[in-house]
């Protein structure tokens, strides 16, 4: 399913968009190489429906006034920090004979024996991968199957995924996706439950401590002064 925006041009820049965001509208810029930079807004309800499906990492077919649809990554978005709110919206045009990176998920997919028969924690450190590609072999996510996690020895690596043709994944081949770690036992436990007992004379305020040292001082002085 090919994903849909309407926009319209844009002459507002500077201090003056702050108007439009009043009014419902985002600012946004859709760039590219090769392509004429291009100032524009979208409504702020339709862009959070398409990006919610979109993310940044399937095209969007962007149609500007009435002009023909050209296709875009969501490249980059700023928020606005207390509120939250989407301030600016960076659109990348692709060609459709010029590689593209962009993000996609990971979905874990299977059971895991070591969780199913051992008890053991499934841990996932990445969640997403960088990838490279022409726009039409993009995908929004990759599948990785979990049921290969025999023994809490076992790892899946960024190597074992499988990849669909036309598709390069950027980066370390040797990074783990997905493992599986030996469930706590009763004594480990127990152990991080119990919290060590300070006892109050081992205890010194930083008070005391100063007191002790400036008294020290005085007593060397005047040791000197007995001496001279």
């Amino acid at each position: 399913m090919t994903l849909s925006l309407k926009a319209k041009s844009r002459t507002i820049t500077g201090g003056k968009v702050n108007e439009l965001r009043k009014e419902g509208q985002i600012p946004a810029i859709v760039y590219g190489h090769g392509f004429k930079n291009v100032n524009i807004i979208v409504s702020d309800g339709d862009f959070k429906k398409v990006f919610k499906e979109a993310g940044e990492s399937s095209l969007v077919s962007l149609v500007v006034d009435d002009a023909k649809p050209i296709q875009v990554l969501v490249h980059d978005i700023q928020y606005q920090p207390l509120k939250n709110t989407i301030q600016h919206i960076d659109f990348y045009h692709v060609k459709a004979d010029e590689k593209i990176t962009a993000e996609a998920g990971l979905r874990f997919i299977g059971d895991a024996p070591a969780v199913k028969e051992l008890s053991g924690v499934l841990v996932t450190p990445i969640t997403k991968v960088k990838i490279e590609c022409l726009p039409k072999d993009l995908v929004h996510e990759l599948e990785v199957d979990i049921s290969t996690l025999n023994t809490f020895e076992d790892a899946i690596r960024i190597k074992d995924l499988v990849v669909p043709a036309g598709i390069k994944i950027v980066g370390s081949l040797d990074e783990v996706v997905a493992l599986v770690e030996a469930p706590r036992s009763e004594e480990e436990l127990k152990s991080l439950e119990e919290k060590p007992e300070a006892k109050v004379e081992d205890v010194k305020t930083v008070k005391e401590e100063t007191k002790a040292a400036e008294d020290k001082i005085e007593e060397e002085k005047t040791t000197e002064k007995t001496d001279k």
